[in-house]
């Protein structure tokens, strides 16, 4: 664990959930520093099986330097939480950190889930964490380095995590309305910088090259029936140049230069990333997140090219 800077001493924390877990975790570190923590949590008497209290957490606050506020709070409860907000201002002069921690998880099928849980689920995770935020940003804005921290889950895309809660096959998803309205503000005034050389060598040989001879070995008909998108890449640095893959005409096919008609999608980005991309070394969706892919067009059929990807892992 990180030693304590003292950065957080006389800070206010209002962490909810802080009874115990991550949430007093959180507090206790704070503590050390000589924070002030507003424990924001239902825990007042003790859980037969789960140890722990709003006041033995504030206890234990106090024991490491940090001064505690002990508050019976259940997220969902607009008055509970008001009225929470009011003493930590009244006692400790401000907020100056909202940790969100309180959570509510229930690691059922959809059928086997009852919508109590359903309620409980959203009620805490989603409304709780909205109606905390609310009410405390009015205070935060008064301080000098306001923070809102929210602990959730990692936004991790890997099937794993979803298999066991759903009834289909996961679809990537490029965060479609963030991205077409990205690629709509942008229109054309992205200016990509390309590298002088000599592109008639570079259709013929070189790594982008060679990853279009093995994307034509890879096109067949039903490639071309199941996707039916025709794409062109405007690829920069080292190994500049235009180049299409045509999956909706025919049998498929691929190369430099311009599409036989108009592409459906456009895709930008520099040529090492590119090879990266198709050789299963950069994920799409991370590279089209973090700016080095920008597309314009149709998006659906953007992530129906990671599929092409697959198939091409294991022979680039």
């Amino acid at each position: 664990m990180l030693q304590n800077t003292g950065k957080l001493a006389g800070k206010t924390l209002f962490i909810t959930g802080a009874s115990r877990g991550i949430g007093k975790a959180i507090a206790l570190k704070a503590a050390k520093d000589g924070a002030n923590v507003v424990i924001a949590a239902k825990t007042a008497q003790a859980h037969p099986k789960l140890p722990g209290t709003i006041y033995t957490a504030a206890e234990e606050i106090e024991a490491l330097g940090g001064r505690a506020l002990p508050c019976i709070v259940d997220v969902r409860d607009e008055k509970q939480i008001g009225e929470a907000v009011e003493q930590a201002v009244q006692k400790f002069g401000g907020i100056d950190i909202l940790v969100n921690n309180a959570s509510a998880i229930n690691l059922t099928g959809t059928l086997e889930t009852p919508m109590k849980k359903v309620d409980l689920m959203l009620g805490v995770n989603l409304r709780g964490t909205y109606l905390t935020s609310k009410l405390c940003i009015p205070h935060l804005l008064k301080s000098k380095n306001p923070h809102i921290l929210n602990l959730s889950p990692p936004l991790n895309l890997n099937p794993i995590w979803f298999k066991n809660h759903t009834g289909n096959a996961l679809l990537p998803d490029f965060f479609l309305d963030e991205a077409e309205a990205l690629v709509q503000n942008m229109g054309d005034q992205v200016v990509i910088p390309v590298v002088k050389g000599d592109s008639r060598s570079a259709a013929t040989s070189g790594p982008i090259a060679e990853t279009f001879n093995i994307i034509k070995g890879v096109l067949n008909p039903d490639i071309v029936k199941s996707t039916g998108g025709v794409y062109k890449f405007d690829l920069s640095g080292e190994h500049a140049g235009v180049w299409f893959i045509d999956m909706k005409n025919g049998g498929g096919s691929a190369g430099s230069g311009e599409p036989p008609v108009k592409a459906d999608v456009v895709m930008t980005m520099d040529s090492a990333d590119f090879t990266k991309m198709f050789a299963g070394k950069l994920k799409p969706t991370m590279a089209f997140m973090s700016g080095k892919l920008m597309i314009k067009g149709d998006m659906s059929l953007a992530i129906k090219m990671e599929k092409m990807m697959s198939m091409m892992k294991s022979k680039l």
